[in-house]
């Protein structure tokens, strides 16, 4: 099977398009053949070695695991003994790690059903970024109905997520991106958009119950400024290292005098998620916004313009539809 192999770290340029043999899932895994992936800032930074401190996890001079790629949607070619919740021929998204590929393994937890009535494309664009989203508002945020919610970086992949979900919870949602931007951010829901070239939201005297910061280009105190009493404000996002170091350190100190609270999300995908954003799917209160869509071979060329950071919603990665295995 064809894959993006990532052996050293570097520039896009470094990935390799070639022949790798098609893995066997094991008693709890399901082997997926994908139709289509996304890509993630994830995977340019996993591409890139950056963060430094992460690779002592990934690994310090090359990767541990050298395939890219995380979200994915397909169909289900084969399933481990103890896999229950599939069978051949079923409709899938999820995430793990190594989607850029025809063919990739994927423990029975980390998958859901895809919506009938939902292109692959669009489940393949949700596991990372919108349950990011979701998590961010729901599990650490705790939204509610009526609240005053604001997303910075409204226009990106988690931000398009953000505001939908946020609307779908019965919040007044306010979206911050670039002029270019601003009717994108409109049509998605948001109540009101502001234009960051032109107004700083942390100078405003209005207050937030609930802030998604996928950015990460203020300060804490920038945060708590226009936080209600109560508020939190969860961060997503960071420009660079020393930044979030400072929202690290800073959020831990800030958040133990009660109160507003500035926190890190921190937590991984899971089924549950899966499944709550399938019905948000299916009921057509999220509909993924992209941005643009290459071929698997294109995925360097992907990685360098999302890593550009100018990305409207997500890039998609057209696998297409491989032989049944066997």
């Amino acid at each position: 099977m064809k894959a993006i192999v990532c052996e050293e770290y570097g520039a896009p340029e470094s990935l390799q398009y070639k022949e790798v043999s098609r893995p066997t899932p094991k008693d709890n895994e399901v082997l997926v053949g994908v139709r289509v992936a996304s890509a993630n800032a994830f995977d340019w930074h996993l591409m890139r070695g950056t963060p430094f401190l992460a690779r002592v996890s990934h690994g310090l001079r090359r990767p541990k695991f050298p395939r890219l790629g995380a979200d994915l949607a397909g169909r289900v070619e084969s399933v481990g003994a103890m896999v229950t919740q599939f069978h051949p021929g079923d409709e899938v998204f999820g995430e793990h790690l190594g989607s850029f590929a025809e063919y990739v393994i994927v423990p029975e937890e980390s998958l859901t059903l895809k919506p009938t009535n939902v292109s692959f494309e669009s489940a393949a664009s949700v596991p990372l970024a919108g349950i990011t989203a979701l998590q961010a508002l729901r599990e650490i945020g705790h939204i509610r109905a009526g609240q005053k919610v604001l997303v910075n970086g409204a226009s990106g992949a988690v931000g398009t997520f953000a505001v939908q979900i946020a609307k779908s919870f019965g919040a007044e949602v306010t979206g911050v991106c670039s002029p270019v931007n601003l009717e994108l951010v409109r049509s998605i829901g948001a109540d009101h958009v502001i234009d960051y070239t032109h107004e700083d939201f942390t100078r405003s005297s209005e207050r937030y119950d609930l802030i998604l910061d996928a950015v990460g280009n203020h300060s804490v105190s920038d945060f708590r400024r226009v936080l209600s009493p109560r508020g939190i404000c969860v961060v997503v996002g960071f420009s660079t290292m020393a930044r979030l170091l400072r929202i690290w350190v800073m959020s831990a100190l800030t958040s133990r005098k009660g109160g507003m609270r500035v926190v890190l999300k921190t937590m991984p995908v899971n089924q549950e998620g899966l499944v709550f954003m399938k019905n948000l799917l299916e009921s057509g209160k999220v509909v993924p916004v992209i941005d643009r869509r290459y071929a698997l071979n294109e995925v360097p060329a992907a990685l360098r313009y999302l890593e550009a950071g100018h990305a409207r919603g997500k890039v998609m990665i057209t696998v297409g539809s491989p032989v049944p295995a066997g």
